[in-house]
């Protein structure tokens, strides 16, 4: 079985790479200046790491999915998340890596969670036009400025208000491509609502309990995170959401169609205890389910 590396702080990857270290913490990489180059490795990440690939040099690959990456394309990476490359020529990328120690106790360290980028996988990657390349390596350049000059009382924040501030351009650039890839947003939205539909049609709640956003994020080849995130971008509702919404409406159609107990329709729709429904079906309804049935009588 092959060796995964750790890198558990950015000087074990510029090793890798025979690149030079100037901060213990963060590192600016640009792989022209590497002089080693694994062939095939299997990393574990344990920093945080964006790269702009300039040339497609190999295979990248997350879990079993290959990244959809080309020429103008920026990967991301999440402490946790194991990566294996195989490269096929010497490949030409700047990146920046960061460690979470970096950015603890900082703004950006409450908010990371929220750039869910850093968790998307196979055909996810970011495509960046020429002006949002140029826009890339500009705060590359600005981070980079501030680690190569000798510390002062300013350089930590302004190294991290930098990182902070690529990171909120890439979040613009991932919304442009969402809004520019429509038609295949509709398509995973189309799929998503038939799933469901088929979920309850073929009693798989029953079997398996109430739906998840991973199951559905599976069934469409995407990470739930950016599952989650073309949803609530087509739809104005996270998947959770839209989930909940039509728990409700099918629970309303059995309440006022059938003469099921509450707790049989709870069982069918996925609750393990129909007290779960009930204080759902309430938060939604404003009424518990026996309330909602009295209402219709």
């Amino acid at each position: 079985m092959e060796e995964i590396i750790k890198l558990d702080n950015v000087e074990a990857y510029n090793q890798m790479f025979g690149l030079k270290s100037l901060h213990p913490l963060i590192s600016i990489v640009d792989l022209k200046e590497a002089t080693r180059f694994p062939m095939h490795v299997t990393m574990n990440y344990g920093v945080y790491a964006l790269f702009l690939k300039q040339t497609r040099c190999g295979d990248i690959r997350y879990g079993r999915q290959t990244y959809d990456y080309q020429e103008g394309t920026v990967t991301s990476f999440a402490p946790g998340q194991v990566v294996e490359v195989q490269l096929e020529d010497q490949p030409q990328a700047q990146g920046l890596l960061f460690h979470p120690d970096l950015i603890r106790g900082t703004a950006l360290g409450r908010e990371i969670r929220h750039y869910s980028f850093f968790s998307y996988s196979s055909s996810e990657a970011l495509h960046l036009s020429d002006t949002e390349k140029g826009i890339f390596t500009d705060c590359l350049n600005k981070i980079r400025m501030e680690v190569e000059r000798p510390a002062d009382r300013h350089s930590k924040r302004l190294i991290v208000r930098n990182i902070e501030l690529l990171l909120d351009y890439c979040l613009r650039f991932y919304e442009r491509q969402f809004n520019t890839r429509t038609a295949v947003n509709k398509n995973v939205l189309n799929k998503f609502e038939d799933l469901l539909d088929g979920y309850f049609l073929n009693h798989l709640a029953q079997e398996h309990g109430l739906p998840t956003v991973r199951y559905f994020a599976d069934k469409v080849c995407l990470s739930p995170n950016y599952f989650g995130d073309l949803i609530k971008k087509e739809t104005g509702k996270s998947p959770q959401e839209y989930i909940q919404d039509k728990i409700i409406d099918l629970s309303k159609e059995m309440i006022a169609g059938t003469d099921k107990t509450v707790s049989q329709i709870a069982y069918e729709l996925g609750f393990q205890y129909s007290q779960h429904f009930n204080r759902l079906f309430k938060k939604h309804v404003g009424h518990t389910p026996c309330e909602y049935r009295r209402t219709l009588a």
